[in-house]
């Protein structure tokens, strides 16, 4: 642009651009926990921003070769910053290739809902078009298509049995192959990640606070956020990725899942409090509707209440300061 022009004789070099901090963020999102919302906020956003949203058109390849990984995370890091890369992705530890950590974000919800809505979405789709679904899986069959949730549950369906229903928690734990393997050890590597790793993990159930904190913790990327999902032109063009044709399993197919999603509803309940103690930090209070029911297995976290807490020990800011030097 600036060719054979003058202009840096008379003006000196173009000044720097000057980026936010952090400059690096990685929504490795969950299936079927709202990310399709968020990428169209994201979309407005990064116009609105003017930062680089890095997505990507890989929707079924969550789990990558060594190789696969360094590729990716070579690609990622190389992207014109600020930038923030959204894809459905298990968690990737940049720093074991030699590349500087980013920032995560992510979102998950209830692992029955998540399920169910996965499970009639594969057959039906969303309200953009069944017949534009079906054109997309064109190798199910019929018989699979319309299989009754609760045959499937009851009869024990590859599909509804593990290791299929052990489907959130690897997108914290990671690439290790024991990530896929439901147990103890991937729930612990999970929450090791979300601690040390993620600057924010919220609850979909409770998506206006998350978004509340989003902006909060990273306004380059989700200032005014919440005006625009709130907008009813967004909240129409949202409201077509709402799955259809969803039933409700029976309470015995529901205590089923249940059992089989232990170690998902341990780690969804850990990530919730979680994100309790950060609203009630910030002074915010639980707006949620009717609370999601317990499995009999899990015992109740005795942190219920929503109330604004005065925390005089530890300022806001430096709280979020520690949080980015991780």
């Amino acid at each position: 642009f600036v060719g054979n022009s003058t202009y840096r004789d008379d003006h000196g070099p173009p000044p720097l651009k000057v980026l936010p901090f952090p400059s690096q963020v990685v929504y490795n999102r969950v299936g079927k926990c709202g990310s399709r919302t968020v990428v169209l906020l994201l979309r407005i956003l990064s116009e609105k921003h003017g930062f680089n949203l890095v997505t990507s058109d890989i929707h079924n390849k969550t789990r990558l070769t060594k190789n696969e990984q360094m590729e990716l995370i070579k690609n990622i890091s190389t992207a014109e910053q600020p930038y923030l890369f959204t894809r459905h992705v298990h968690f990737l530890n940049f720093s074991r290739f030699g590349g500087d950590q980013p920032v995560y974000i992510n979102i998950i919800r209830d692992p029955v809902s998540r399920f169910l809505s996965n499970y009639f979405f594969r057959r039906f789709g969303d309200w953009r078009g069944e017949q534009n679904h079906m054109i997309r899986t064109p190798n199910m069959r019929q018989e699979e298509r319309y299989l009754d949730i609760n045959v499937c549950i009851l009869e024990n369906y590859p599909e509804c049995s593990n290791p299929k229903l052990f489907y959130i928690i690897p997108y914290f734990c990671g690439q290790h192959p024991r990530c896929r393997e439901p147990g103890e050890w991937a729930l612990e590597r999970a929450k090791l990640n979300v601690n040390e790793n993620f600057l924010l993990v919220g609850i979909l159930e409770e998506l206006e606070d998350v978004l509340l904190l989003l902006e909060r913790f990273l306004p380059h990327y989700f200032k005014d956020v919440l005006r625009i999902y709130k907008n009813p032109e967004h909240r129409k063009l949202g409201n077509l990725t709402v799955t259809v044709k969803k039933t409700v399993p029976s309470p015995e197919a529901i205590q089923i899942l249940y059992q089989r999603m232990r170690y998902e509803y341990e780690f969804y309940y850990y990530v919730k409090e979680q994100f309790h103690l950060l609203k009630r930090k910030f002074g915010l209070k639980s707006h949620n509707r009717k609370p999601s029911p317990k499995p009999e297995f899990f015992i109740p976290s005795p942190l219920e209440t929503e109330e604004p807490i005065n925390d005089e020990e530890e300022d806001d800011e430096k709280w979020l300061e520690d949080i980015y030097k991780r």
